[in-house]
């Protein structure tokens, strides 16, 4: 057998688990990392639509509601268990919710910066004897070009965001000596149905169209004026987990069609 062969081989024995992963940008991640050769498992809230989901693409269901903390640590064995190891664990579930500082819900607040920043922490943590065994760890946590820059009324998601590059720069380091490589994707505004709803609930409220909020709102401070798909997240996804990748750590990928360059 060739070394070709041999590698080809090893990266079809390869796990991967995605949060957020039976719609959207985790869906996209999930199945571009099937098509990579990756045995896959989605985690999601345990919903029959979900389940369809995983059923109907071969992806393993990890059932968990991230912001409660024994589902979450539960997730990661689960998910070993069905997987028969983890080598890839990618954080990309969450949620959002548009509010005024002054009238911001407190415990949404707790929520959100449970699932979005807490969650990816104890799956990290519980992933990692997984991941340092692997030989070939890799953990993505996509976080948003809200990562990296902030808009009114988005208070709890900013914070979670910018949270999230603290931890993935923190991981990277603790995890150099393991073998583990921890780095964070930042998307701009990506055409998903969560996105999809917010264009429609904006038009409605400002008294639009859809197509103008997705001009004049969402690609405002954009230089391409395209709202990405999921499946360029994927594929940047994609290669953060790859072999190729293995000298990226601690990196913190803009994918924000230009949002930053001014």
């Amino acid at each position: 057998m060739t070394a070709t062969h041999l590698a080809e081989q090893a990266a079809e024995t390869r796990t991967a688990l995605v949060t957020g992963g039976t719609s959207g940008i985790g869906l996209a991640c999930a199945r571009r990392l099937q098509a990579d050769g990756l045995r896959v498992a989605v985690l999601d809230l345990d919903r029959p639509e979900a389940r369809a989901v995983a059923e109907r693409h071969g992806l393993a269901f990890v059932p968990a509601d991230l912001s409660d903390r024994a589902q979450t640590v539960a997730a990661v064995a689960r998910a070993a268990e069905a997987l028969g190891g983890l080598d890839v664990l990618v954080n990309n579930a969450g949620f959002q919710h548009i509010e005024a500082i002054a009238s911001f819900p407190e415990d949404t607040w707790d929520a959100m910066l449970h699932v979005m920043l807490t969650a990816p922490f104890l799956l990290i943590k519980h992933a990692w004897p997984y991941l340092s065994r692997s030989g070939q760890g890799r953990v993505v946590n996509v976080a948003s070009i809200h990562a990296r820059v902030a808009s009114p009324f988005k208070a709890a998601y900013v914070s979670a965001k910018h949270g999230l590059i603290g931890l993935t720069r923190t991981a990277a380091l603790e995890g150099a000596e393991v073998g583990v490589t921890v780095n964070a994707v930042c998307p701009a505004y990506v055409r998903t149905p969560l996105v999809e709803r917010q264009m429609q609930d904006q038009a409605r409220t400002r008294g639009i169209s859809v197509q103008e909020v997705e001009e004049r709102v969402m690609l405002e401070s954009a230089a391409i004026k395209r709202l990405l798909e999921a499946d360029d997240v994927a594929g940047l996804v994609s290669y953060v987990v790859g072999r190729g990748a293995w000298g990226m750590t601690g990196a913190v990928l803009d994918l924000d069609l230009g949002w930053t360059a001014r």
